[in-house]
């Protein structure tokens, strides 16, 4: 089961990473999945991930605090929601819109209350 977690770890990795450079794709959501897998799977590997820059750029202060400043919120929630209503008007079934209108709601909800906005240079 290690090999698994680790396995997941490193492709939930990998594609944050490249989300890191195109905004389509999700990166704090997969670097937070591939931590959980690797610190699941490895000591070893769940170290090392927390000792790379990608992890101490994206993840670090997030993981730490459990908080976001109410600029990181707006520009995360804005962007991820431009991403989701491009796809709610490309997409042409009407339960993959709905579903994706449930899932830009609920996250939402998460940004603005099961997320603590701190001050910071906002």
């Amino acid at each position: 089961m290690k090999l698994v977690y680790i396995s997941l770890g490193f492709l939930s990795i990998s594609i944050g990473a490249v989300g890191a450079f195109i905004p389509v794709l999700p990166t704090t959501p997969l670097l937070l999945l591939g931590s959980f897998f690797l610190a699941k799977g490895s000591d070893r590997f769940s170290t090392w991930f927390r000792s790379t820059k990608l992890y101490k750029n994206n993840l670090e202060d997030f993981e730490k605090k459990r908080s976001m400043t109410l600029k990181t919120k707006i520009l995360l929630s804005t962007l991820s929601s431009s991403m989701i209503w491009l796809s709610i008007f490309t997409v042409e079934k009407p339960w993959l819109k709905v579903m994706l209108i449930t899932v830009d709601v609920f996250k939402h909800y998460y940004f603005i209350f099961r997320i603590k906005t701190e001050k910071g240079d906002d």
